[in-house]
């Protein structure tokens, strides 16, 4: 190789992508969407929901000193984090679904990397100008109007991302009471290390990576097709109408040509950059935009709509074969399709009678390990347990404490204050810690089980108030 030789280029420079304004049928559900979803976003927090005097009211609120989380009529206790996995699996196997029946039009339509990009790109086609002048900005030496035009936009930009951190705190925080906060600069410093990480990752992440967060850093781009199927709508060009393709001049017959003109007009929309006539690709997320561009193409050159449309391989393969009309036909109930909603079935009707069935107190007692039990001197055997009781209602409760299945036991609970065993106080919507400690007399076994059983107190001829029970054992001998 001699010196003049060229060096060899391992990797390609990511050239930034410019995707230039269109409008249409996709385009003006992409709007609503992203309204819809930013309005959700940004006052979600304050909603409000009535819990009575001892909860926050606060409809969604993730409680982290209090290790709560509400969202409307729903409360998930720490001890509860398999409501957590539900919704998680849920989440999986709907977007499973969804993405089965129309391709990845998560990704195009409802994905925050994509929301907070439309936006970004909004602000930006704003200041700067169209595709061709934001493009030509790019290249043009710094001078004041490059330098006011980015300074506008990069400024804009970094409020919306200090927008986006001051609000996702908010789903941690009272956020009327956050806000005050706020205004009087007496944010505490986990709050804006918060806000200020959120603001920047916005920043990044919608104003430079884009694009390349889909495609690299996502996984599910890497995994999307293995639930595509030959009737999942997905993003087509008709090549058997499109090609050969060509430039078109108007008064020219089409006679031995295709309808695509070769305008890349699909190209110059795409947000990740792609030509869809080049077929089905990783980077796709069917936001439809490539359909919008193509159709006001056709209507401008007086040709039927539906160049590029969303469509199914199935139908495809039928209409070359001319067994069906130009029509898009979709079939919903499949096998891949009727097990996600097997799934989704099953975990739901599992959580909804999981939450029906929810009990509003519960108890728990941890034996002592060391010892395992001491013999008083008069004979008889003490064990010691660690009692929790979980008052889930938003009202102070009184219990009473006592065994079953043990012959002769007592019962007292030890603590500060006058603790007594019939008058157990639990606050609201917290958990009541006892030091309870069983006298019995030697048992024939080593290891005898009983049960602990808890009471409401309940008065003024109230009915039966709420119990709970927790199986142990009473340790009374050597192994």
């Amino acid at each position: 190789m001699s010196d003049s030789a060229a060096p060899v280029k391992l990797f390609e420079k990511k050239e930034r992508i410019f995707p230039k304004r269109v409008w249409g049928k996709y385009r003006k559900i992409k709007w609503v969407v992203m309204a819809i979803t930013l309005a959700i976003y940004y006052l979600a927090p304050f909603l409000r929901w009535d819990r009575g005097p001892h909860a926050p009211d606060q409809a969604i609120l993730i409680d982290m000193p209090a290790r709560r989380a509400y969202f409307f009529f729903i409360e998930i206790w720490p001890q509860e984090v398999y409501y957590l996995t539900g919704i998680l699996i849920l989440a999986a196997v709907a977007l499973f679904f969804v993405t089965s029946l129309f391709g990845r039009v998560w990704c195009g339509y409802a994905c925050p990397q994509t929301v907070w990009t439309d936006l970004f790109v909004w602000v930006e086609r704003i200041v700067q100008g169209d595709r061709a002048a934001r493009m030509k900005l790019k290249k043009a030496p710094w001078s004041f109007d490059k330098l006011w035009k980015m300074a506008v936009t990069h400024s804009l930009w970094l409020l919306i991302g200090l927008l986006t951190g001051g609000a996702w705190v908010f789903y941690f925080n009272d956020a009327p009471t956050l806000i005050e906060h706020i205004l009087h600069l007496d944010v505490p410093m986990s709050v804006l290390g918060w806000i200020i990480a959120l603001t920047f990752s916005t920043y990044l992440m919608a104003g430079f990576a884009r694009e390349q967060v889909c495609t690299y850093m996502c996984p599910y781009s890497r995994f999307q097709s293995a639930m595509f199927d030959k009737d999942t709508l997905i993003i087509t060009y008709d090549e058997d109408r499109g090609e050969p393709r060509g430039k078109h001049k108007k008064g020219e017959s089409w006679e031995g040509r295709g309808h695509c003109i070769d305008c890349t007009a699909c190209v110059q929309v795409c947000p990740m950059g792609i030509d869809i006539r080049d077929g089905l690709q990783m980077e796709c997320i069917a936001c439809g935009l490539c359909v919008d561009a193509c159709n006001n193409i056709m209507d401008k050159v007086e040709l039927p709509r539906g160049l590029i449309r969303y469509d199914t391989t199935h139908n495809q393969d039928q209409r070359r074969a001319g067994e069906v009309e130009k029509t898009v036909q979709t079939h919903i109930l499949r096998p891949r399709t009727f097990w996600y909603m097997t799934i989704l079935s099953v975990v739901g009707l599992v959580m909804l009678v999981s939450l029906v069935n929810r009990a509003p107190v519960e108890l728990h007692a941890l034996h002592d390990r060391n010892p395992l039990y001491v013999t008083l001197s008069d004979g008889t055997v003490r064990n010691g347990y660690n009692v929790k009781v979980l008052n889930k209602t938003y009202e102070d409760k009184y219990f009473r404490l006592h065994v079953e299945g043990l012959d002769g036991a007592s019962v007292r609970a030890q603590g500060a204050g006058n603790v007594q065993i019939d008058h157990l106080h639990v606050f609201a919507d917290s958990v009541g810690h006892f030091r309870v400690f069983v006298t019995a007399p030697k048992q024939s076994k080593a290891r005898e089980d009983f049960r602990f059983v808890l009471e409401e107190v309940v008065t003024n001829g109230a009915e039966a108030g709420e119990q709970a029970v927790y199986d142990t054992h009473f340790a009374s001998r050597s192994q």
